[in-house]
């Protein structure tokens, strides 16, 4: 059986995908700058056999394995590879060798299960029917992200997919199992950039003065409103401010405020509209207590939406592969990746793998800098994912 061969493929290289996971978490790069990343996954998949590959968006690659009748149907596999902007507290052998740099996200994690599966893939080729296209992308933590980059330089042409599957780690999830959710899954995500502007001065000469920490105090308050008042409960929303950035003294009011937050959801109608309420609710606080306001909405990624009836089937063959124990129906998720793009313009599936091992002490969440996995996660990551592809070509 194709499933049997997988899984013990999988168990043969995963000495060789830990190493690839180390490797990458040794040395990471920021959105936008994995050449080096980029040049080993070349070399990986070059030693692999695979030399069917070009160069997207600078430094995203794109693969192709080909098994019999290729052109019958294409199934698309994608991995992120940039690394987040965070010292790493790991005492570990393979700590981050980039002060200020770190695999906290765990796109090592997902590059190096993505070489494994196309290492896997490609031992098991005359044995599948259609082709399997590798998607190895940069730049997925930041806006415009990576992945309406390497579609706007055409990785999702010649060949064409019919879905496109991705995996991300999830530190929620013990080791040994993953999760999966049929539809709306995870939300839009838009960065809210707010500068009130008013007079500053002497803080025991109020009346001289137009106040914007008062009225971004205000601001702040009232923007809630977008959220609690105006959105449907029906929709999920959420909108945080982390900073606000005042640069008086104790006795000195500034000339403005800086706001810096995110607004997500779920429903893209709603997204433009609360868009618009913010801008409103602000202008009009300003406005009334004599000050102006820039209010900046970098939009960023869509909502992001599992297909039905293919999220459907590769929850089936995980639990084919893992067994139902070890596949969970996962929650909606309030964060944002870019994913979602490709979603937009085909089916896609993008489910979670268990990472966390507590008997370990490996429980940090993603984007901390303690985070770390459980490398065991790695031999399932490479090989349910080259299941999931060789099943979906099926189907």
């Amino acid at each position: 059986m194709i499933k049997d061969k997988i899984k013990s493929l999988a168990s043969q290289y995963k000495s060789e995908i830990i190493a690839n996971r180390r490797h990458l978490h040794a040395n990471p790069e920021l959105s936008f700058h994995e050449h080096e990343t980029a040049a080993f996954v070349q070399n990986q998949l070059k030693s692999i056999g695979i030399t069917e590959l070009e160069t997207k968006a600078d430094t995203g690659i794109v693969a192709l394995i080909k098994g019999k009748n290729p052109d019958k149907k294409i199934i698309a596999l994608r991995g992120d590879m940039d690394a987040l902007p965070i010292f790493e507290q790991n005492e570990v052998p393979y700590k981050s060798t980039k002060p200020g740099i770190m695999h906290a996200c765990g796109h090592d994690v997902h590059t190096a299960s993505l070489l494994g599966a196309a290492k896997i893939l490609n031992d098991v080729k005359e044995e599948f029917e259609g082709t399997i296209k590798l998607i190895f992308q940069p730049g997925e933590e930041l806006i415009p992200g990576g992945a309406s980059l390497m579609i706007k330089d055409k990785a999702l042409e010649n060949p064409k997919p019919q879905a496109i599957i991705g995996q991300h780690v999830m530190p929620l999830i013990p080791v040994g199992k993953v999760g999966f959710r049929k539809g709306m899954y995870m939300a839009s995500a838009d960065e809210l950039y707010i500068t009130v502007k008013g007079k500053g001065g002497h803080g025991a000469m109020p009346e001289t003065l137009v106040d914007p920490v008062l009225i971004a105090a205000h601001m702040i308050v009232a923007l809630q409103q977008v959220v609690s008042r105006n959105a449907s409960p029906k929709i999920p929303s959420v909108l945080s401010f982390g900073r606000i950035e005042a640069l008086g003294a104790t006795n000195i009011i500034p000339n403005e405020v800086k706001i810096q937050g995110t607004f997500r959801t779920l429903n893209e109608a709603w997204r433009a509209k609360a868009h618009q309420h913010m801008i409103s609710i602000a202008k009009g606080i300003a406005e009334g207590m004599g000050a102006e306001v820039d209010f900046e909405v970098r939009k960023g990624y869509p909502f992001l939406k599992n297909a039905e009836e293919l999220t459907g089937r590769a929850q089936n063959a995980a639990i084919e592969y893992l067994g139902k124990e070890n596949v969970e129906d996962l929650d909606i998720w309030m964060a944002a990746e870019d994913f979602s793009y490709y979603t937009q313009e085909m089916d896609g599936c993008f489910y979670r793998l268990g990472t966390r091992n507590e008997a370990k002490g490996i429980t940090s969440g993603v984007h901390t800098p303690t985070f770390d996995i459980d490398e065991d996660a790695l031999e399932i990551g490479a090989g349910l994912m080259a299941y999931l592809a060789v099943k979906e070509l099926e189907a």
